[in-house]
């Protein structure tokens, strides 16, 4: 895949400095002429989802932290449209967003696989031409997202897992050092 579009998954080069995006993969949620949404999939954050709301404290899977803006506000990820109305449609059976006290409602009454729902705090937004931009100066690279790589690998795979996925000529890169000047 080589092109932005809403269920990609965006891979941070090896190399990416930034603190927010090292090894980070990013499900593209909306991408327009006027910027990028999405959510950054593999980085948990220690904190107690009980704290973000009533009704959530069934809820006992990592939250994560989907990127550095507006870090006040939850979303999620799922794979239950009959059960969860309002999501919008991602990729293939991949929903973003939906009816958030029926969410609650169905955890607390364990009537959803905990496993097929994903919380985060934050998004990652680009706004006009920067994304275009950073994929130019090469920061990212581009697949397709699988609800395997979403809901069922580790966080800590997650990034190895999605490079995976692309030519085997990207395959090497999953064992560079996290900062060159230490090879």
């Amino acid at each position: 895949m080589n092109k932005i579009k809403k269920g990609a998954l965006l891979i941070a080069e090896p190399f990416l400095k930034d603190p927010d995006f090292q090894r980070s993969v990013v499900l593209i949620c909306e991408h327009q002429r006027e910027g990028t949404f999405g959510i950054t999939i593999n980085k948990p954050i220690d904190i107690a989802i009980a704290t973000l709301g009533e009704g959530l404290d069934a809820y006992k899977n990592p939250i994560f932290n989907g990127g550095p803006v507006n870090r006040e506000h939850i979303h999620f990820l799922h794979v239950f449209p009959n059960l969860i109305p309002g999501g919008e449609l991602i990729n293939d059976t991949i929903y973003w967003g939906g009816d958030f006290e029926i969410a609650t409602q169905l955890i607390q009454k364990q009537e959803i696989d905990p496993d097929g729902i994903k919380f985060f705090i934050g998004y990652s937004g680009w706004g006009e031409g920067q994304l275009k931009k950073e994929m130019h100066e090469k920061s990212w690279l581009l697949t397709t997202a699988t609800k395997d790589i979403v809901f069922h690998t580790p966080p800590r795979k997650i990034w190895e897992n999605a490079v995976k996925k692309l030519d085997d000529d990207f395959h090497h890169i999953i064992n560079y050092p996290l900062d060159p000047s230490f090879n």
